[in-house]
């Protein structure tokens, strides 16, 4: 169970990070990705981005496997 909540805070703080340049390339802006704007500051939650990037990681792995 930390592994699985682990590996999905990392996933979170990544795809933050990259929200910017992924938006730029068209991707981020999924149903289930939260932007909050405040004080001239933007957080990016990208959930739904998250959760889609799992699931075509976790069939490339079993397709390889």
């Amino acid at each position: 169970m930390l592994k699985w909540l682990l590996t999905l805070a990392i996933a979170l703080l990544v795809m933050g990070a990259l929200t910017p340049w992924l938006r730029c390339l068209g991707f981020g802006r999924m149903p289930g990705d939260i932007t909050i704007e405040r004080d001239g500051r933007q957080y990016s939650f990208p959930l739904g981005s998250t959760i889609l990037l799992s699931l075509l990681a976790s069939l490339i792995f079993w397709m390889l496997r």
